[in-house]
């Protein structure tokens, strides 16, 4: 027995020694290295605080370089600062444009707190357009700026055609808001196609969309801030009520029609054209009335599309994707090889069902609700745009649009009466254009 007892000891001990040997024990003090992660780690509350100063301090510059010296070369300057930090050095987080979701989801979801720097990103602009007009798009914002340097030769977009995709940045606006407001997606920041240069990774579907928005802005003037950005069009309607606006002569318009020229973003506006006969105030007021008899109709008929296209839409949130899979896999059930996607999420859903399938429920409601306002404010947004062309602005000047006005200061250089302010000679090769056309003085913005 003792001999016995001393071979399984000896045994053991020899066992013990081969497994040191082949999984030795961990090394703290050797001198590894740990690998990198690939998550970027939470930035201190200093670096948040100081990327709020910079906002409103380069919001502050591009407000007096547009209003005060009028400096188109400042304001490039500026752009490339502002790409360099807000897109490069930041990697586009945070940005203005996202954090309309953050505020949506702040406001419908008590267990979600806005961040301060996230809030400032998100009023500080709105509230600087509703005095100085956009300004945060001439040399702040980053989607812009890298739009802006990339513009070689602009086209001109047929009028008909910027106003028809001139409603597309609200319809996105308001699926952005409706989806973080259910707690469904961010679908503004899932689809921002800049976002993946700034951080020099991403999939390759949005790196061929960025890149296609950039070959497309050497030729459009900023298509994705014109046609597509959700928060561009919030600043469009603040801008609108601006105290300040930009103008392209600092005195008297000469009715050169340069600056019409100088401006590749569609946002100048011609003045009425002497003797045009305009409609009684009766006519206007009798198309106005149908246009408000369609109201109900556009509303109704667009809340009823989102609802039948709200069972998909609660598909992307994957609370509800995991309890459609389990209920699935209840009927016709399935195996699955251990330790792969579906084996697992049958197992997390299997846990506790119950909870699962409440919270999707809840999920879903929320979503009917949302493609409901969504559909609504689709057919408010049609008819918004309808009122807008019907409606006839008079105009003495050439002058920007003040929500379509980006405050880029290309027109500014365009004048003759800013070359003389600025005591430099008339810029050589522009000729005085020919008289304004009889329709340029029509249609809404």
């Amino acid at each position: 027995m003792v001999r016995r007892a001393l071979f399984l000891l000896g045994s053991g001990l020899a066992l013990t020694a081969g497994a040191a040997s082949r999984f030795p024990p961990p090394d703290f003090e050797g001198g590894h290295q740990l690998p990198v992660t690939t998550t970027p780690a939470p930035r201190e509350l200093t670096l948040e605080y100081l990327d709020a100063a910079v906002l409103l301090a380069t919001l502050a510059l591009a407000t007096w370089l547009v209003y005060r010296p009028r400096s188109r070369r400042g304001l490039a300057v500026l752009s490339v600062f502002s790409l360099a930090y807000f897109g490069f050095y930041r990697k586009g987080c945070v940005c203005a444009i996202g954090a309309v979701q953050n505020i949506a989801l702040g406001l419908f979801d008590r267990s979600y707190a806005i961040p301060l720097t996230v809030l400032v990103f998100f009023l500080a602009p709105i509230v600087v357009a509703l005095f100085f007009g956009r300004t945060f798009c001439a040399a702040v914002c980053p989607q812009g700026a890298i739009q802006d340097l990339v513009l070689v030769k602009p086209l001109k977009v047929p009028l008909w055609l910027e106003h028809g995709l001139g409603v597309i940045p609200f319809l996105f606006l308001g699926a952005g808001v409706i989806f973080a407001a259910t707690g469904s997606a961010f679908l503004i920041c899932r689809f921002d196609p800049f976002v993946p240069f700034f951080r020099l990774s991403g999939s390759l579907s949005l790196l061929t969309l960025g890149a296609a928005f950039l070959v497309a802005g050497m030729f459009i003037g900023r298509p994705y801030c014109r046609f597509f950005c959700p928060y561009g069009a919030l600043l469009r309607l603040a801008a609108l009520a601006a105290k300040w606006r930009v103008r392209v002569t600092p005195d008297v318009c000469t009715q050169c029609r340069l600056c019409e020229h100088a401006c590749p973003f569609g946002a100048m506006r011609n003045p009425t054209p002497t003797g045009l006969a305009l409609e009684t105030p009766a006519v206007e007021r009798k198309r106005l009335s149908w246009l408000l008899l369609l109201l109900p109709v556009l509303i109704a008929g667009g809340a009823l599309a989102g609802y039948r296209l709200a069972p998909a839409a609660a598909q992307l949130h994957p609370t509800v994707a995991l309890a459609e899979f389990h209920l699935a896999n209840l009927k016709s059930p399935a195996t699955f090889p251990p330790m792969t996607p579906e084996a697992l999420s049958l197992e997390r859903a299997a846990a506790d069902p119950e909870t699962l399938l409440a919270s999707a429920r809840v999920i879903r409601q929320r979503a009917t609700l949302a493609c409901w306002l969504l559909g609504g404010w689709v057919g408010l947004v049609i008819l918004l745009k309808l009122v807008a062309l019907s409606v006839r602005v008079t105009r003495t000047d050439f002058e920007p649009d003040r929500g379509a006005c980006v405050a880029c200061a290309r027109c500014f250089i365009s004048c003759p009466n800013e070359r003389v302010r600025l005591g430099l000679p008339p810029e050589p090769g522009l000729a005085v254009a020919g008289p304004v056309p009889a329709a340029a003085g029509t249609g809404g913005a």
